[in-house]
């Protein structure tokens, strides 16, 4: 193989590692998004009820998360 075509052939390899951390660490953004989501709506029904102790579960359960 040429020094051109191993140089090419690292970078790609490169490139292709960078982009596979870039998509785990975007999928993990998108499960914390998921799970702040559960959270709203574990949130809303009780809230527009006047549910307060559901309401404090739901916030302690993801202060327990974090």
């Amino acid at each position: 193989m040429r020094p051109s075509s191993v140089a090419a052939l690292r970078r790609l390899e490169q490139r292709v590692a960078d982009l596979e951390a870039d998509l785990a660490e975007m999928r993990q953004h998108n499960l914390r998004l998921a799970e702040l989501a559960d959270v709203v709506q574990e949130l809303l029904v009780p809230m527009a009820s006047r549910d307060d102790a559901t309401v404090q579960a739901a916030v302690e359960r993801f202060r327990k998360s974090l």
